[in-house]
């Protein structure tokens, strides 16, 4: 293989290392090390309190480590920013602004100009670009859609979702779960933070379990948690 060759696929996209997270006394994150592949659709599951949103928010740069290091594309998540999208548990979207004018302006903040991103975002999570409704005025369905549609925006390399299906109808869910697994054939990687593991069944690549701020398990198939009897 000639050296000057671009990284591959398989190269790790995502690396963790020792990564503490304390909020005062608590650890959310004690001392998680991992690897991630480019071009995988990985699942984070667990209990409340078990740390995935903080494990999230650390991967985007939002929770700064206590100790440890995460770097993005051999960078910090700072300076990887522009290569992750990041869809929080609150939709982040302005409730006076319709749709179309609230991802003109975060367009706007990722140097994107003209309607066409703007318009493509909304249509690929099927919803339509000119309903002029005001955001704060969609049910929550349509929120957590137009919520994705922010996150992909500006065609990042990294997508980082936060409980995406929540209050979303199962033909909605499924729906945006199709839309993921095209953005993952296209070489995206994912990570995603659900109660509703069931959905992603046959769609992600792995299954992540935390318990008590630590990754303790990680499987291709959906599985009992660690320690309990039953699915999640």
């Amino acid at each position: 293989m000639n050296s000057s060759q671009t990284t591959p696929l398989s190269a790790f996209i995502i690396e963790i290392s020792n990564l503490v997270k304390q909020f005062g006394r608590f650890a959310a994150l004690r001392g998680v090390t991992a690897e991630f592949d480019t071009g995988k659709f990985h699942v984070i599951l667990g209990d409340n309190g078990a740390g995935k949103t903080t494990l999230l928010r650390a991967l985007a740069g939002l929770a700064h480590p206590t100790r440890g290091t995460v770097s993005i594309l051999g960078n910090s998540p700072q300076e990887a920013c522009r290569d992750i999208g990041y869809m929080a548990h609150p939709s982040l979207l302005y409730d006076e602004m319709s749709g179309m004018e609230n991802l003109r302006y975060f367009a706007h903040l990722y140097g994107i100009s003209g309607n066409d991103a703007c318009r493509r975002a909304i249509r690929d999570v099927g919803l339509d670009p000119d309903l002029t409704r005001p955001v704060g005025k969609y049910s929550q369905g349509m929120r957590q859609r137009m919520s994705l549609a922010r996150a992909i925006l500006h065609d990042p390399r990294v997508l980082l979702l936060d409980e995406p299906f929540s209050n979303v109808d199962i033909h909605s869910a499924r729906e945006m779960v199709a839309l993921l697994r095209t953005m993952r054939d296209s070489g995206k990687t994912i990570f995603l933070v659900t109660h509703q593991a069931a959905l992603l069944e046959g769609v992600a690549d792995e299954f992540i379990w935390m318990q008590a701020g630590q990754i303790v398990n990680r499987t291709e198939h959906l599985e009992a948690q660690p320690g309990k009897a039953g699915k999640p």
